[in-house]
């Protein structure tokens, strides 16, 4: 009889875990104020006796909620308070994340191009984070891919920018050998559309931090050469194939781009005395569907 009170104890406790985080989660959906969904995520449920302490959320949970749903006061809440736990790998009942930290892949997958630019810009600020800060350690998954090679696949010129100016390498591989280059070009190639859109738009953004070509398919290149010298055009072909020097336009950007300190991406791109044309193609605007400023004055009075 005891056993069967305390089973039927447990299933009430798990119903009730249930219909709260579907609460919660319909909560930051709906974009409701931070103040009220801090107050949900830290309230504490009706666990066991020793788990009296545990809460519903972690700030890492949390966020990964608010780039779903484009929640941009809320994700600037939890970076800005909580820094470290914000980013750190969330709970197992997000088992389905395969990277170590999956904060960056999510917001490149969901088009998140304001949260991206904050969890970048909150990466230079923490110097305790250094598995987030180190140039390549902050964009390693362990799958062995990075967000830039999924930026590529999903064809987001803008993340694209905004991870190789934080300091993305363009060479890291993934399980295959494929650099992100390798990923744009295997795009190109599929294309129907000769040389157009934001599959242009990720090559050239790509190019212009890569002094030095490195990539799998260059043989493939060399093989095919007027299949390719249509997908790419042929002073591009050329220059990717080694037959030709890099156009004095891209040269000179790279030479730009290289003295740009991540900490003040884009923001410093944005400051450059040259012709927007110049400048990388699909360089994102701050902002989005809630105001910048609104953002910064809400986080301010919830931190006081």
């Amino acid at each position: 009889m005891a056993s069967l009170t305390v089973g039927l104890g447990a299933r009430r406790i798990e119903k009730h875990q249930k219909s709260f985080s579907l609460f919660f989660y319909r909560a930051v959906r709906d974009l409701k104020p931070v103040w009220m969904l801090e107050d949900m995520r830290t309230m504490e449920t009706f666990y066991q006796e020793e788990d009296a302490s545990l809460r519903i959320y972690t700030p890492s949970e949390a966020l990964l909620y608010a780039i779903v749903h484009d929640h941009q006061a809320y994700a600037q809440y939890l970076l800005r308070r909580y820094r470290d736990e914000a980013l750190a790998k969330p709970g197992e009942r997000f088992c389905c994340c395969t990277s170590s930290s999956p904060h960056l892949a999510m917001a490149v997958r969901y088009d998140r191009r304001y949260i991206l630019g904050l969890i970048l810009q909150e990466t230079h600020r923490m110097a305790s984070m250094s598995p987030h800060t180190d140039r390549r350690g902050c964009f390693a998954t362990d799958d062995g891919s990075t967000p830039l090679h999924l930026a590529c696949e999903l064809l987001r010129p803008q993340a694209v920018i905004m991870l190789l100016g934080n300091g993305a390498s363009p060479h890291d591989q993934d399980p295959n050998g494929l650099t992100p280059l390798d990923v744009i070009l295997e795009k190109l190639r599929d294309s129907k559309v000769m040389n157009g859109g934001e599959r242009r738009q990720c090559l050239d953004n790509l190019l212009m931090f890569m002094p030095k070509v490195r990539f799998k398919l260059k043989g493939a290149l060399d093989r095919e050469p007027e299949r390719w010298s249509k997908v790419l055009g042929k002073e591009m072909y050329k220059y990717l194939t080694g037959k030709s020097p890099a156009p004095l336009v891209l040269t000179a950007m790279q030479t730009v781009l290289k003295q740009l300190s991540p900490a003040t991406f884009p923001d410093s791109l944005n400051d450059l005395p040259i012709p927007p044309s110049l400048k990388p193609m699909g360089l994102p605007v701050h902002g989005g569907r809630q105001d910048t400023k609104e953002c910064d004055s809400m986080t301010k009075l919830l931190l006081l």
